[in-house]
C-alpha cells in the first residue's frame, strides 16, 4: 500500500512539475512558434480530461477544431534534455482502432461497424502510455479520457483489437452465451 501511494505521490508530482514549467513559460510573456502544441500537450496529459482547468478549453478547442478540418496535429518542442519522451499523437478513429463500447452497427441493414469517436490522442510521458482522449465523441460529452499513470489501476489495452472483441462477444449473445438469454 505504501509503495502503491509513493508510486502515485511520484507520478502526480512529476505531472504537476511539467505544468508548473509550462505555466511559467507562457506567463513569461515570450510567446514561440510551438507554444499552443505544448498547452494541447499538457492539457491531454491531464488524468481528469483535456479541459477540466479553463486555462485548457482555448487551446484544447483549438485542437477539435483543427483536426476536424484535417489540419495536422500541432508539436511542442519542450527543450533538449527535458521532458524526452513526452509526445501526444492523434490516430483517426475507425472500425479497426476504436474502443469497444463505441462500437455500433450502421449502413444499410445494420451491416457497417463503426466508431462513435473522431479519434484518440494517447499522451505519453517518459515513453510510458500516460492518457489517452477519445475525442469528438458522439451522444455523449465530447471526450472520454483514459488515464494510465503509475498510480492508476487501468491496464492499458490495444485500440486496433476492439471490434474483434465486440464481434466475439456479439457471437455469444446470439448463441445465448452472453448472459443475456
Amino acid at each position: 500500500m505504501r509503495a502503491a501511494l509513493t508510486r502515485h505521490a511520484a507520478g502526480y508530482w512529476s505531472f504537476v512539475a511539467i505544468v508548473l514549467v509550462a505555466a511559467c513559460a507562457f506567463a513569461s510573456g515570450i510567446a514561440h512558434a510551438d507554444d499552443w502544441g505544448c498547452q494541447v500537450v499538457l492539457c491531454l496529459s491531464n488524468p481528469g480530461g483535456p479541459e477540466q482547468y479553463s486555462e485548457c478549453v482555448p487551446p484544447i478547442e483549438t485542437l477539435w477544431n483543427a483536426l476536424r478540418h484535417g489540419d495536422p496535429f500541432p508539436t511542442c518542442d519542450f527543450g533538449a534534455g527535458s521532458s524526452q519522451g513526452t509526445i501526444a499523437i492523434n490516430t483517426f478513429a475507425s472500425s479497426g482502432y476504436c474502443r469497444e463500447d463505441l462500437l455500433y452497427w450502421s449502413g444499410a441493414e445494420q451491416s457497417e461497424l463503426l466508431c462513435g469517436a473522431f479519434g484518440a490522442i494517447d499522451a505519453d510521458i517518459d515513453n510510458q502510455l500516460y492518457t489517452r482522449v477519445w475525442w469528438g465523441v458522439r451522444d455523449r460529452v465530447p471526450t472520454i479520457t483514459e488515464f494510465y499513470g503509475s498510480d492508476s489501476a487501468q491496464v492499458p489495452y490495444d485500440p486496433t483489437q476492439s471490434a474483434v472483441h465486440f464481434l466475439q462477444q456479439m457471437g455469444r449473445q446470439e448463441n445465448g452465451f452472453g448472459g443475456g438469454h
